[in-house]
């Protein structure tokens, strides 16, 4: 079967697009944030020379890849990327994001989540996954919102931050497997758990 490498995707508000390096102020914009940036692992971007090393290292190899789901999140209006999210291609098949802080609390990362999720059901992904900092709840409420559910929750020293995290892990299943749970990071943790009042 082939596969397009990030396909461009729409929808009721949105343009889900490649990044190209014209946007390179715009991805600045995203990445240079501390608070859009607080509860990932990389540190804020703090020049446009950076910001195009990160989007060279994290984006274009991507592109250059067979398939890949690194996605700019656009306003219809505008076609300006204001966030981005990404479905990794590892084993995980880890489901990220990130949204300029003026553009929170519009559900606009939800919207966007979930037009992704069904682009990588339909291209034949088995599932997908997120984590998110115990800190960071609202993180957690997209992916419930996105379909998924909660698992469990496990320890790491997070890089290159190198700060200690407990995260929460959530899985959503698209094939008759239900009951499927990536364990690598519970296995790869010595402090793992599962909380009953998700």
């Amino acid at each position: 079967m082939d596969f397009a490498n990030t396909p461009t995707l729409e929808t009721e508000r949105l343009i889900l697009r490649k990044f190209t390096e014209n946007d390179i102020e715009a991805f600045f914009d995203i990445y240079k944030d501390r608070d859009v940036n607080t509860y990932l692992p990389w540190f804020t971007l703090k020049s446009l020379d950076e910001a195009k090393v990160f989007f060279k290292e994290r984006y274009l190899e991507v592109y250059n890849q067979p398939r890949g789901y690194r996605y700019a999140i656009c306003l219809k209006s505008e076609n300006i990327p204001i966030g981005y999210v990404n479905v990794s291609m590892d084993d995980s098949h880890d489901l990220g994001y990130g949204l300029r802080k003026e553009f929170w609390h519009k559900g606009i990362v939800s919207e966007a989540s979930k037009a992704v999720i069904e682009q990588v059901k339909k291209d034949g992904l088995l599932y997908i996954t997120a984590t998110h900092d115990i800190k960071n709840p609202r993180s957690g409420k997209v992916m419930k919102q996105s379909g998924m559910s909660y698992k469990y929750s496990y320890e790491e020293q997070w890089q290159p931050k190198n700060i200690l995290v407990t995260f929460r892990m959530y899985q959503l299943n698209f094939d008759y497997k239900h009951d499927r749970v990536y364990k690598k990071y519970w296995d790869n943790s010595t402090v793992h758990f599962i909380e009953t009042d998700i």
